[in-house]
């Protein structure tokens, strides 16, 4: 697993209750465990928990909430945080359930993150609003983030005049298009930033769209710190103190990416086809931050991560089943050993300073200048 530091064994003997269901769906008797599996904290404790119906960290308004979560994180150091990003209806939820180890044919216990219903679909909404986070016994932080390319999320926040409801620079108005594009960017360069090791997620084999996102996301994300730099903790810090603080560290911070295609149907399921993806998938991102040096020493970079997963709906396979891909892909998030930070942080630090990361990110002269130039090409016009 990704850490940053030795465990704590006293901060985990009494850590809150973990999440298991959906928010304000199930009282917190029914969605929390204890450290060891069974019970939990006393009632002095859970009274002192907010209610999960409001934990997610990003407001309607695009800002960071920071103390929703906070409850739910101890001083422990030994952690790791899993985020996932993709458009609507590819099972980025149900990947998150499954990371989780959710046990769908337990009676009575709702997944920890909402699926998509015949209901949501009927309606063309969208499950996930801003970022949901959720807690393992095993301290896994996992971060289920709303779809990006959604017409839903668009819809929420598009005006009769074709502005954006939501500010994703400060107090300026942009066209809702243009801002809902920006959402999609904000997300990437935040889950880059503060995860370990993020879940990008495509619909079958021949949808790029991701790895363009991704590859905006590398091109974007500039002297930003990881949750643990130390100049985080003085909010006066100026761009130019936060970049010799990178530079001095080294490489910039950038969580190791996993990808994955979801819903493959049998012709594009053969080995040999996903050889070839996975050729293309790695000289995609050949001269971009995600290219890691190789583990020995060789010459080649070490490959990417790339997951197939095929239509649940098959019911001969000829290759590898849908259970066994998801089984795989859990096996293998729980075994990486991702990037660490540059220093040791705890859950809680970890969270404060990542919603000043969210501020930086927001107000980010590379994505401000990105924004310019996507509005000065006309593509964007109310």
């Amino acid at each position: 697993m990704a850490g940053t530091g030795g465990s704590n064994p006293s901060s985990a003997a009494a850590a809150p209750k973990i999440l298991l269901a959906k928010p304000a769906l199930v009282t917190a008797a029914k969605y929390n465990r204890g450290p060891g599996g069974g019970g939990g904290p006393d009632d002095s404790n859970r009274s002192r928990l907010p209610s999960v119906a409001f934990l997610n960290l990003l407001s309607d308004s695009w800002d960071f909430h920071t103390d929703r979560f906070l409850p739910f994180l101890t001083d422990n150091t030994d952690f790791t945080v899993v985020g996932v990003i993709g458009p609507p209806g590819v099972g980025k939820s149900t990947i998150m359930n499954e990371i989780y180890g959710f046990d769908a044919t337990s009676s009575g216990m709702l997944p920890p993150f909402a699926i998509e219903s015949a209901e949501t679909k009927s309606l063309a909404k969208h499950c996930t609003v801003g970022i949901e986070p959720r807690i393992t016994s095993e301290r896994i932080i996992l971060l289920d983030t709303q779809p990006v390319f959604s017409p839903s999320v668009l819809a929420d926040m598009i005006r009769s005049d074709g502005s954006s409801t939501i500010s994703v620079f400060g107090n300026e108005s942009l066209p809702a298009e243009l801002a809902h594009e920006l959402m999609s960017i904000q997300l990437g360069v935040l889950l880059t930033s503060i995860c370990h090791i993020v879940l990008v997620v495509s619909e079958g084999v021949h949808d790029n769209n991701m790895w363009r996102l991704m590859a905006t996301v590398d091109l974007l994300k500039h002297n930003l710190p990881d949750p643990s730099s130390l100049s985080l903790s003085h909010p006066q810090s100026s761009d130019k103190e936060i970049k010799d603080k990178i530079q001095e560290a080294g490489e910039e911070y950038m969580a190791s990416p996993v990808f994955v295609h979801t819903k493959l149907h049998e012709r594009d399921s053969a080995p040999g086809y996903h050889v070839q993806v996975k050729k293309a998938l790695n000289q995609y991102f050949s001269s971009t931050s995600f290219n890691k040096p190789s583990v020995d020493g060789g010459s080649d970079p070490t490959p990417l991560d790339l997951y197939f997963i095929p239509c649940k709906s098959n019911s001969e396979y000829q290759y590898e089943s849908y259970y066994s891909s998801f089984w795989k892909l859990r096996d293998q998030v729980l075994s990486m050993s991702g990037p660490s930070f540059s220093r040791t942080v705890s859950e809680r630090d970890w969270l404060k300073n990542s919603g000043k990361i969210w501020e930086l990110v927001k107000g980010s002269s590379t994505i401000s200048d990105y924004c310019r130039t996507l509005q000065n090409s006309g593509l964007f016009k109310r």
